[in-house]
């Protein structure tokens, strides 16, 4: 038991999502198009685009919601097969995802939070209370940083603060041994303190060898965040950019360019770091 729980962090290394040539449709309407996307090892990626982009679409066939139409899509170097791909197949293989809504329930203990539908039995078929709760303590000692009297695996959720949520979330998604995180807004609504905890639970995400795709619609919190960006618009990826190769100025304004309608162009790009 100790030796798991002292392996929940542990990197990994190989080579982890593709996908080649997605498509997706809603009766006539097209959410995507002939879209390719990767994720390396230990890689944060920017998933950006404004609303109608694909990138709801997009993170819904990655964390098995919905099925592509067509394309390929392997994990880990394995072929995965679309129709069947599900939320299932995608923890199995190691996806997790944490929505903006966070899906804890606020007046359960935090260690039921880790672990709802997916308890650890015991041979007698019943939860291991013992073992959950002292998972949940790792979590919060180890990953997030909570040492403080108030917060135990027996709290509830509702003594966290928002940000604080985000991480018990993530933290969870790490114990399950996701080797990708897929994070959905996960700093929409939350005061600048509490966004900075949650970039910083983010970087604990590559620290732990782990990578991540970050969606949001804040340029300054992506940017800050992630090693590259992929920019989706109306259901195409449109650009893919290092973050050595553009500054936060050029890539918020490359963004606000495409939601008036413009297409991108080389001018956004230029070397340096974003203020």
């Amino acid at each position: 038991m100790l030796r798991a729980l002292l392996n929940i962090f542990m990197p990994h290394t190989t080579p982890l999502i593709e996908l080649r040539h997605i498509s997706k449709r809603f009766g006539s309407v097209v959410a995507l198009e002939d879209v390719s996307f990767t994720l390396g090892s230990n890689e944060i990626v920017g998933l950006l685009g404004d609303n109608g982009a694909g990138k709801s679409s997009l993170v819904k066939i990655l964390s098995g919601v919905e099925q592509a139409d067509s394309g390929s899509f392997s994990v880990n170097d394995t072929s995965v097969a679309l129709k069947s791909y599900s939320v299932k197949m995608a923890r199995k293989l190691g996806i997790e995802t944490v929505y903006q809504e966070r899906a804890l329930c606020e007046n359960q203990p935090l260690w039921r939070n880790v672990f709802v539908g997916r308890h650890k039995r015991n041979r007698f078929g019943l939860i291991d209370v013992a073992y959950e709760k002292q998972a949940t303590e790792t979590i919060l000692k180890e990953f997030m940083g909570l040492r403080g009297a108030g917060v135990s695996a027996d709290a509830c959720v509702a003594v966290l603060s928002g940000g604080e949520r985000q991480g018990l979330a993530i933290g969870r998604a790490m114990y399950f041994a996701a080797s990708a995180v897929i994070l959905d807004e996960p700093t929409t609504a939350l005061s600048l303190t509490e966004v900075s905890k949650v970039l910083q639970f983010i970087q604990q995400i590559r620290k732990a060898g782990r990578s991540a795709v970050f969606i949001s619609h804040n340029m300054r919190h992506v940017y800050e965040a992630c090693d590259r960006f992929v920019i989706l618009d109306r259901g195409r990826v449109v650009q893919e950019l290092n973050k050595g190769d553009i500054t936060l100025e050029g890539l918020s304004s490359l963004l606000t360019g495409l939601a008036c309608g413009a297409t991108p162009a080389n001018e956004h790009m230029e070397s340096g770091e974003g203020e």
